[in-house]
């Protein structure tokens, strides 16, 4: 694809005009909860609560609905990880225009069954492929064979002014804030946004999250152009993109103040306490602007703040390894290979002196099956606070117990975890 042309002109009041039947103006929230922990006023946009639980409904639609009546007719395409597909869905179902969807196999059954729920028999479903990158290029092999329109999830125009209609209820409902915390995936958000903010309130520095096993935008700034990342942790789904697009990056690179890389662990942690403290359910991705607080505190001291809440579209299937993340990132659970002496009580002494008052095992498996009295134990161990960690390690070496660290032996913990 070529760079955006500089004769392009964005109308984000003739869009949000277009966008009425089908996208919800959300609530810009403040939260008191957030705001005190990081003694600065924090604002949630809350793209969460659209009808289809995110804000990508707003490009999807946008597009679609300018489409010609002949190229209506014809029928649209798309390639999505799932919040894309649901809008797209949502929009042809809306509009009566027939669709197909691309999806990746591994996507979440909740936002597959949403999908279907939202185009009913005005889509249809194909899943393909490992990676949003994989199903996109069956797709586009579809549209032009079919001669069907290709509505990308972010690099195109009229999908960037959709979503960049976020932003336009964000400075028209709250003059010149400091910063806006924007989640990135291929781009096309923060483009929008990007764009609005430099018309509407040029003052605002814009912050863009990505997650840390995905770093496809700022692999494209430090090469001066999108590049395509060989491989990706897929677990923030929304967002894990391995390159972004062309028009989103021209757009967005002069206007990023900074790119900030929000480890998946930390993501978990956000997800969590967004849950328990406020009683908001987002999804990975929804969780990437909050997450990034923790990691720019010093800088928003005092300052206006709003994080972009992009989506809630999360299967309940997946609190469990949520919460994995989450205690591991927080140094709350351990893994060790121990090695108990040959004898009689060696597991009763482990328990009654190595392990704090308020430690927990949580997981416990002999290695080799056949000869469990010789073999070393995989032991779970969950802490209630980081540093009980340390006074593990000592009773460990205090009691010549013969142990192996898995959590730091990345090849240990992914063939045993």
């Amino acid at each position: 694809m070529s760079p955006p042309e500089s004769s392009h002109i964005f109308n984000f009041e003739a869009a949000a005009l277009r966008l009425k039947p089908a996208v919800l103006h959300t609530p810009l929230q403040l939260s008191a909860s957030l705001s005190a922990k990081y003694k600065c006023k924090v604002f949630l946009k809350r793209e969460d609560l659209q009808v289809v639980r995110s804000y990508k409904i707003r490009g999807a639609y946008n597009m679609i609905s300018q489409l010609s009546l002949k190229r209506k007719a014809r029928g649209v395409v798309c390639a999505s990880a799932g919040n894309h597909a649901q809008g797209f869905a949502w929009s042809c179902k809306a509009l009566g225009i027939k669709g197909v969807i691309y999806m990746p196999s591994p996507t979440p059954k909740q936002k597959v069954k949403q999908v279907k729920m939202f185009g009913g028999e005005w889509i249809e479903l194909v899943m393909t492929g490992d990676t949003f990158d994989d199903c996109l290029k069956e797709a586009l092999e579809y549209t032009s064979a079919n001669g069907k329109t290709f509505v990308p999830p972010f690099d195109d125009f009229r999908v960037i002014e959709g979503q960049g209609t976020v932003a336009l209820e964000i400075v028209e409902e709250l003059s010149k804030p400091d910063y806006i915390f924007v989640p990135v995936g291929g781009g096309g958000l923060i483009a929008g946004v990007s764009e609005v903010v430099k018309l509407k309130s040029p003052c605002t520095r814009i912050i863009g999250v990505e997650p840390e096993g995905a770093p496809s935008m700022v692999a494209a700034l430090a090469n001066g152009k999108p590049v395509t990342l060989e491989t990706i942790d897929k677990f923030v789904d929304g967002a894990a993109v391995k390159r972004v697009g062309t028009h989103t990056f021209e757009m967005a690179k002069d206007r990023i103040h900074q790119m900030l890389l929000a480890p998946e662990g930390l993501v978990c942690s956000t997800i969590l306490k967004l849950y328990n403290e406020d009683a908001i359910v987002v999804e990975p991705a929804g969780a990437l602007s909050v997450a990034a607080l923790e990691m720019y505190k010093d800088h928003i001291k005092g300052k206006t703040v709003v994080c972009i809440v992009s989506g809630s579209n999360n299967d309940i299937s997946r609190m469990q390894e949520i919460m994995e993340r989450s205690l591991l990132y927080e140094g709350l659970k351990h893994y060790f290979l121990v090695r108990f002496p040959q004898r009689a009580g060696a597991l009763r002494h482990f328990v009654n002196n190595v392990l704090g008052p308020d430690d927990d095992i949580t997981r416990f498996e002999f290695i080799k099956k056949n000869n469990r009295e010789a073999g070393p134990a995989l032991v779970g161990i969950e802490m209630k606070a980081s540093s009980d960690y340390n006074v593990l390690v000592s009773n460990m070496k205090k009691h010549k117990v013969a142990y192996t660290e898995v959590n730091n032996n990345e090849s240990l913990f992914e063939y045993l975890i």
